[in-house]
C-alpha cells in the first residue's frame, strides 16, 4: 500500500497529471501500476525479492508486447541493491533508488 501512496503523491506534483492504473488479463497476468503520460505507458511491477530474475518480469514483457510502440518500458522495483536489465526495455531497480 505504501507504494501506491508514494506514486499518487508523485502524481500530484506533475502537470499535466498522469493517469495511474493497473493492468490485468483474462488469463490472470497483471502489472501492479501503469503510468500513462503524453500517450506513453510505463509499466511498474513491485517484488519483495532482493535479486529478481527475468522470469519475474514475464508480465511486464507481456504488457510491452501487447502495447508495443506506446510503451516506454517496464520497471521492476525490488528490495535489493543493484540496477540491471531483465530484458528489452525492462529495468530492475531498488525501490529506494527510485522513490
Amino acid at each position: 500500500m505504501a507504494w501506491r501512496c508514494d506514486l499518487l503523491a508523485w502524481r500530484e506534483t506533475e502537470s499535466p497529471r498522469p493517469e495511474v492504473s493497473y493492468w490485468r488479463t483474462a488469463q490472470g497476468e497483471e502489472v501492479d501500476f501503469v503510468i500513462a503520460r503524453k500517450r506513453q505507458l510505463l509499466a511498474i511491477e513491485v517484488k519483495a525479492s532482493g535479486a529478481p530474475a527475468p522470469r519475474d518480469a514475464r508480465h511486464l514483457q507481456t504488457f510491452c508486447e501487447e502495447y508495443g510502440a506506446h510503451v516506454r518500458g517496464g520497471l521492476l522495483l525490488h528490495g535489493g541493491e543493484e540496477v540491471y536489465w531483465l530484458g528489452e526495455k525492462i529495468l530492475a531497480a531498488p525501490w529506494w533508488k527510485v522513490i
